[in-house]
């Protein structure tokens, strides 16, 4: 089978396409056919060695969809021909994926692997993040990254929640009709020097040097959820004279602790999604062995939805 590792740290370029054999199921495990793979830009960072890095060869986790080939000891919950979407942490850029099964849904009869990738994850992190803020409809909020695969469902589900105003924040102008399409009320940049009024509630999933400036949106007694990759510094100080509140937020500790709420979320998408509510948007779908241009595109934050890998 083929899968990508890479042996230094670096950019796109340093992602190697090899023969490897194929793996097990453990216990507690699937081994999933591969039909698609989610690309996510914490993947991009571990690949250039951010946040203290991940031990080389490295390998990427993610986010898989395809057929169950095989079952590890002690799973009952599937069958071999079962279609799922699953997290993975011990690769998930391969042919052949090994799954936790905790971690793995069923796909709707019909449902392609590209829209569950599109799907799934990120609407699992856009779901608890909002869960997380407690946000309510009469409320503001703003998220950042937010033509990325988290952030764009993140804002049409702020919206089919009822959220009165929605911020999405971005790195290029050129995203502001794609966001405006998605529900988002205002578009504002990065760098720009105004982000208008205070908000509510910020969804951070970038963090490094934009993290101050998120916490600086937030109006008194403004609560942040954190799930970005990006890590970045704030004063104590600003939280305290602004009764500020950060939270940090993990789809491992989130789908294990809040078994049942995940469980509830992972229904509702698609239950949104299968009605026409939420509409999970592809931004390309390239091939396994062209990876390279896949982490290239979010290098870029050229990406309006998700980018998704086909093996």
């Amino acid at each position: 089978m083929r899968r990508v590792r890479f042996y230094e740290y670096g950019g796109p370029e340093v992602l190697r396409v090899e023969e490897a054999e194929e793996p097990t199921a453990g216990p507690g495990e699937l081994l999933v056919r591969t039909e698609a793979i989610g690309v996510t830009l914490p993947s991009v960072r571990k690949v250039r060695g951010e946040g203290g890095g991940t031990p080389l060869p490295g390998i990427l986790g993610g986010e898989v969809a395809g057929e169950v080939v095989a079952l590890g000891p002690g799973v009952t919950d599937f069958a071999v021909g079962d279609r799922v979407t699953s997290l993975t942490f011990t690769g998930s850029y391969t042919e052949l994926a090994v799954a936790p099964a905790v971690m793995a849904s069923r796909l709707p009869d019909g449902a392609s692997a590209v829209r569950a990738v599109a799907l799934v994850r990120g609407g699992q992190v856009a779901l608890a993040a909002l869960a997380t803020a407690r946000t309510a409809p009469a409320e503001s909020v703003l998220i950042t990254g937010a033509a990325s695969g988290v952030g764009h469902l993140a804002v049409q589900l702020a919206r089919i929640q009822g959220v009165q105003r929605i911020v999405a924040a971005v790195s290029s102008p050129a995203k502001a009709d794609f966001l405006r399409a998605q529900g988002a009320d205002e578009v504002v940049l990065y760098d720009s020097e105004n982000w208008g009024e205070p908000v509510d509630v910020v969804l951070d999933g970038v963090g490094g040097d934009l993290l101050p400036r998120a916490v600086a949106a937030l109006a008194p007694g403004g609560r942040m959820v954190f799930f970005g990759s990006g890590g970045g510094t704030v004063s104590a100080f600003d939280l305290l004279a602004g009764a500020k509140t950060i939270t940090g937020l993990t789809m491992e500790r989130f789908s294990t602790t809040q078994r049942e709420l995940y469980d509830r979320h992972g229904e509702l998408l698609w239950e949104l999604a299968l009605s026409g509510r939420l509409r999970p948007a592809v931004h390309a779908e390239i091939p396994l062995a062209e990876v390279a241009r896949a982490h290239e595109i979010i290098e870029a934050r050229a990406n309006r939805g998700k980018v998704v890998l086909i093996p």
